[in-house]
């Protein structure tokens, strides 16, 4: 580096004074001699650092899709960008079937070509606004178990629809003490197509049962199931019955979470994003999670795309990861070339019928009975709660990121920090008179207040003083804007029918 500037101090007086053949000869021999960039060495040579540029101001042309953005989103359950981007063709055009937004022709254009980035950075003010163990050893080894053939994630050859890995989600909350209600997840490793069931407590008959009944509602025939090494799953109940329905039967290695890769996601995105980590026990609330699930299977198998894994490969330690785009299982199936067409006529003829937000407000209300379960120890059960009207949800999406997270089964509230007491400070005295000055001249600048503040007493106020005074005018500020937005605005019109004439979501300039 310092033989580089050496050169660069030779060489710089000369580029300065000469012509434009010259110049570029000059750059030729700087850039073979230092291995700097062309561009780099135009900068270095002119003097100019890339940060000192002036930056050009960009266009936000997308600003004015944000609020329709924001309902999407809303509607989509708060997914992310990569995954919203390809939602949005088949959301917008059930949210407009169904009259829930409405958009002009090119604004229309405009949600359809926004890219993940921009969606990310246009949600990223209101996502922030919206956001308010130990391994089990079982030590269990059974001659059922050794000779089921272990399955791994890299055998998985491109299968057939109907090959399914199984698990099995707890919620026993902080405690595994006592009998507590199950999840029995079932993922199709083809599509991803995802199937819930609450089970009452673990046990070998309940889950023949459940596989029965995810058997009735997967659109496709079972070829085969995956378990890990649960005792639930791993007897001689579960897999006897299974080779008599010729189901192929294969079984994970122990502890390796990885082998069943497809539904550990789902356990996470799909299971303890709906239903979070609390404890439910009792059939009253395996019938609430059955009506979650029920609703739940349509919205994620219809209108939730999910990654798939293309391929992985290493390169020395480093290990790279390429995933196929974002699809839904409905989409998965219907692009698969070995699926019967009358699976996927009937798959069309679902997903006509399928109205997200009714499905989202389905969700809801049995998320918002479940965490009332929680509040109340599960051992009182809540009042029945009012039907959630789709049409009010369908008003509410967009406008409410204000208020803290709805999913109150998805995640604890955080606790507050502890207060700190406040230190006295040298403007305490000042502090009327600089709100008088405010008062008067709301444009005050912080520079203004302290040079009038050093004129009063110089021995205590000068520059220095500029960044207390400035947090003071911003404190100061945000107190006078809360006390407006607090103040009740002068009656206008009627409430009410203004409430009764509001209509479905719409977005600016439309």
């Amino acid at each position: 580096m310092g033989a580089r500037r050496e050169v660069l101090a030779v060489v710089a007086e000369r580029y300065r004074t000469a012509e434009r053949r010259e110049k570029g000869r000059i750059l030729d021999e700087l850039t073979a001699t230092t291995g700097w960039h062309r561009k780099h060495a135009v900068r270095a040579l002119s003097g100019k650092r890339p940060e000192e540029e002036a930056a050009r101001p960009r266009r936000r042309k997308y600003d004015v899709i944000r609020d329709a953005l924001t309902a999407l989103w809303e509607a989509s359950d708060r997914v992310c960008g990569k995954r919203l981007v390809v939602m949005i063709p088949i959301l917008l055009e059930a949210l407009e079937r169904h009259g829930r937004l409405r958009l002009s022709k090119s604004n229309r254009a405009l949600v359809h070509s926004v890219s993940a980035a921009t969606i990310d950075r246009l949600l990223g003010d209101v996502k922030v606004a919206a956001a308010g163990g130990r391994r089990r050893r079982t030590g269990f080894h059974s001659a059922i178990r050794r000779e089921v053939p272990v399955h791994t994630f890299n055998d998985w050859n491109d299968p057939l629809p109907g090959f399914c890995e199984v698990d099995m989600v707890a919620h026993g909350g902080t405690s595994v003490a006592g009998s507590f209600n199950q999840t029995l997840t079932m993922v199709d490793v083809a599509t991803g197509w995802t199937e819930c069931l609450p089970l009452v407590t673990r046990d070998g008959s309940l889950v023949i049962e459940a596989i029965k009944r995810v058997q009735s509602l997967f659109p496709w025939l079972l070829r085969g199931v995956d378990f890990d090494n649960d005792s639930a799953f791993m007897n001689d109940v579960v897999v006897p019955w299974c080779r008599d329905q010729k189901l192929e039967v294969t079984r994970s290695r122990a502890y390796r979470k990885n082998d069943q890769a497809f539904v550990e996601q789902k356990n996470g995105a799909v299971v303890r994003r709906l239903v979070g980590y609390g404890r439910f026990d009792g059939v009253e609330s395996a019938q609430v999670l059955a009506r979650l699930y029920a609703a739940a299977r349509f919205y994620v198998n219809f209108f939730q795309p999910s990654f798939k894994l293309k391929e992985k490969r290493r390169e020395g330690a480093k290990v790279i990861k390429r995933y196929h785009e974002p699809m839904t299982p409905f989409h998965r199936a219907l692009a698969h070339p070995k699926l019967d067409k009358a699976v996927k006529r009937r798959l069309r003829a679902q997903y006509r019928t399928l109205d997200p937000v009714a499905l989202l407000a389905d969700i809801r209300a049995a998320q918002e009975e479940l965490g009332n379960r929680i509040a109340r120890g599960g051992k009182i059960a809540p009042p029945p709660l009012p039907l959630w009207d789709a049409t009010t949800f369908a008003r509410e999406l967009g406008k409410t990121v204000e208020a803290p997270e709805p999913r109150g089964t998805h995640r604890r509230p955080k606790r507050r920090y502890k207060t700190r007491i406040r230190m006295p400070s040298k403007l305490d005295p000042h502090l009327a008179l600089i709100e008088n000055w405010l008062a008067l001249e709301p444009q005050l600048t912080a520079l203004a207040i302290v040079g009038r503040l050093a004129e009063r007493d110089p021995e205590h106020f000068g520059p220095k003083q500029h960044s207390i005074v400035q947090r003071l005018l911003r404190s100061l500020r945000i107190k006078g804007a809360q006390r407006l937005i607090a103040e009740p605005p002068s009656p206008t019109r009627n409430t009410k029918e203004e409430t009764a004439s509001a209509g479905p979501v719409d977005g600016p300039g439309y």
